[in-house]
């Protein structure tokens, strides 16, 4: 296959492993939401073509799907947290996920529903109507969304603010802490808090909070991403699966894909964790769909089987990790079989 027709499929124009094409055209044959992370993650396509098929997660698929359910009023389900997963936080979270993009109407709706419908203690947030605290988990995800969506609100940099107030001293967060004086920090939490920082500083936030992320990302990095810092035994051995997605847990995937996103070089603390998700590749060169956590959803994207979320992330991650390690070159993802998963 010559460089202008790989082009014109979305692949690579360079050389790619027969192969590992064949998983990236399996990946480009799925929804527009992976499609356009394909494009700009693994394919290296032209921006342009990336922002065209972005474009379209809005009006195919899944993510027409999911802002078909909306409601009158812009929340999902008719709720701002609960039931789990088709309230309005819930689906806005798989709607970022999805890559809708900035300035989307639906998704500003459903932001202003939860910003207005929270309740505000010294700059934090919560959702619940019975705890009466703020939760730093809670207040990660209505950041993450606010910036994501480009919802604009007064109250976005008092709350991120807040967040910054509550890492703890081992450098994680902990949604807890508040409530019980917890000060270990949660790995739930902290990647949570760690995604809505990300998010804010792309976005252009008013607040210097790169110190704040190193530190948080130290805090994986001192336990391996998803050891006890005591004992150096797996904290849990969920976190070795990925379900997508991953809703408010933590897996060794998505810890990863963090250190990705945010462009940060391979640090060997993290080796084992890439071993974890290099070894979860079946022999078709795919990554296995997981059991999802339990709830309500809309629908099922993915059934048991190959996944294409976890194909696409895992492979994204594996890819910088082969690029920000040259030591590890000689281990890149192979793929032992052609065969189409």
């Amino acid at each position: 296959m010559n460089a202008g027709t790989r082009r014109a499929r979305g692949l690579p124009a360079g050389p790619v492993d027969s192969a590992d094409e064949t998983v990236l055209a399996w990946l480009l044959e799925g929804d527009p939401s992976i499609r356009w992370q394909v494009m700009r993650d693994l394919a290296d396509a032209d921006r342009e073509d990336v922002e065209r098929e972005r474009e379209r997660v809005t009006s195919r698929g899944w993510g027409a799907r999911l802002l078909a359910q909306q409601d009158p009023d812009g929340r999902w389900a008719g709720a701002l947290y609960s039931p789990k997963w088709t309230s309005t936080t819930y689906t806005l979270l798989l709607l970022h996920w999805l890559g809708v993009p900035p300035g989307n109407p639906q998704a500003l709706a459903g932001c202003r529903q939860l910003w207005d419908g929270a309740q505000y203690h010294d700059g934090g947030l919560t959702l619940s109507r019975s705890i009466g605290k703020p939760e730093a988990c809670i207040t990660a995800m209505l950041v993450l969304l606010a910036f994501s969506f480009d919802y604009h609100d007064d109250r976005r940099e008092q709350a991120v603010s807040w967040l910054l107030d509550q890492q703890l001293a081992d450098s994680g967060w902990n949604c807890r802490s508040v409530r019980d004086g917890s000060r270990h920090g949660s790995f739930h939490t902290s990647i949570s808090v760690l995604d809505a920082l990300l998010e804010y500083q792309r976005r252009g936030g008013e607040r210097d909070v790169r110190a704040a992320i190193h530190r948080g990302q130290e805090f994986f990095l001192s336990h391996e991403l998803y050891r006890s810092h005591r004992s150096g035994e797996v904290v849990n051995q969920a976190f070795a699966r990925f379900p997508f997605p991953p809703q408010w847990h933590f897996d060794v995937l998505r810890g990863l894909d963090h250190f990705r996103a945010d462009g940060a070089s391979a640090d060997p603390r993290l080796a084992a964790a890439v071993e974890v998700v290099r070894a979860a590749r079946r022999s078709d060169g795919a990554w296995p769909a997981y059991r999802r956590y339990s709830g309500q959803r809309w629908f099922v994207m993915e059934p048991a089987g190959p996944s294409r979320w976890n194909t696409l992330r895992a492979m994204r991650v594996l890819r910088w990790w082969q690029a920000t390690a040259p030591s590890d070159r000689s281990q890149a993802p192979q793929v032992t079989s052609p065969a189409r998963p």
